[in-house]
């Protein structure tokens, strides 16, 4: 780290990436047995807390909001995880700084051996001091994701429509009339003639035409349902070893 601290000064510190994305809190502190300063932090990543990765303290520093670290918070999370043993061998550390791409550190005399050492919070109280039990509970929100696509397309349908037009036509009637008085003093001729007249008659004729007759669009609304989530929680008890009650009933636990 640029700055020497205490490793129990690390605990619970909130760890932030190099892009100011916050991973986690410090769980676990590592150290070098050569020079006793911290050298690997875990942090508790994915959903509830329940991995713990490797996260190095190399160019790492402290700050007002927490200890930033000099990778990305992807990184973390996709890094070997905490076997819960306490130590850290040579090859653990070694493979650690290469899936980070950082160069290892030599310590002085050393070349690279390391033996990792846990550093826990001092939980031990004294007669009088108050002790704080703690509990995990479900931190629930929510985040957008895509969930599907809705497309809005129109096609061509092509159907039979009949409609009923009204045409007219024109027909010859005979009328006949009286004769007049000129008529009669002309007299009358006998011979053939011939009288001719054109009728017109209307006849359907159909065009098409392309009318605007309806607008539609998509638009989006939110609905809102309860969806039931669950996880794992911790949670601390009291137990009181009184050694002086143990013929009357052992142990109380609260």
């Amino acid at each position: 780290m640029a700055t020497t601290v205490r490793p129990e000064e690390l605990i619970d510190d909130t760890v932030v990436d190099a892009q100011g994305s916050k991973i986690g809190k410090v769980g676990t502190v590592y150290i070098t047995d050569d020079t006793a300063q911290p050298e690997w932090v875990t942090v508790k990543t994915g959903m509830f807390g329940q991995k713990e990765s490797f996260v190095p303290l190399q160019g790492a520093r402290r700050e007002s909001d927490g200890l930033h670290v000099q990778v990305s918070k992807d990184q973390v999370s996709d890094a070997p995880q905490s076997d819960g043993d306490g130590h850290l061998s040579d090859q653990d550390s070694a493979r650690l700084y290469q899936y980070y791409n950082l160069p290892i550190p030599r310590q002085g005399g050393k070349g690279q051996s390391k033996q990792g050492q846990r550093q826990e919070r001092d939980t031990s109280a004294r007669a009088g001091e108050s002790m704080t039990r703690s509990e995990e509970r479900l931190k629930v929100g929510t985040e957008p994701v895509e969930s599907g696509h809705v497309r809005l397309r129109k096609h061509v349908v092509t159907e039979e429509q009949q409609v009923n037009v009204p045409v007219s036509h024109e027909e010859v009637r005979i009328e006949r009339e009286p004769i007049s008085e000129a008529d009669r003093r002309e007299g009358g001729q006998i011979g053939e003639a011939e009288q001719e007249v054109t009728l017109h008659a209307e006849q359907p004729r159909v065009e098409k035409e392309s009318v605007p007759v309806e607008k539609v669009r998509l638009e989006k609304e939110t609905v809102t349902e309860d969806q039931p989530v669950s996880g794992q929680v911790r949670r601390e008890e009291f137990e009181v070893d009184d050694d002086t009650r143990r013929r009357g009933g052992g142990n109380q636990r609260r």
